[in-house]
């Protein structure tokens, strides 16, 4: 499920003020260019996810005993396939 651009863009704003409360990073410029840097990360990791979800659900659909989505072996086998993927794409 992808955020609308206003959840983003308060996350972004959350995240680094949190950084910066915490003593982890300095600001030597202004911040808006390390906010776009984190917004536009945060959607490539959304659509990196969403990209593995439809691979993930294509593999699943493809069984040939048909798997009810939610059941517990359907669930299972979901986040096995999607941490295949996810490392797959080198991602964990």
């Amino acid at each position: 499920m992808m955020l609308s651009d206003d959840k983003i863009t308060h996350m972004t704003h959350v995240l680094l003020k949190g950084l910066m409360e915490k003593g982890l990073i300095t600001l030597k410029e202004d911040d808006s260019l390390l906010r776009r840097e984190i917004k536009r990360t945060i959607i490539n990791e959304l659509k990196a996810g969403e990209d593995i979800d439809g691979v993930v659900r294509k593999k699943l659909q493809s069984y040939s005993k048909k798997l009810v989505e939610g059941s517990p072996e359907w669930e299972v086998l979901y986040k096995k396939f999607f941490e295949e993927e996810d490392a797959k794409r080198g991602r964990r």
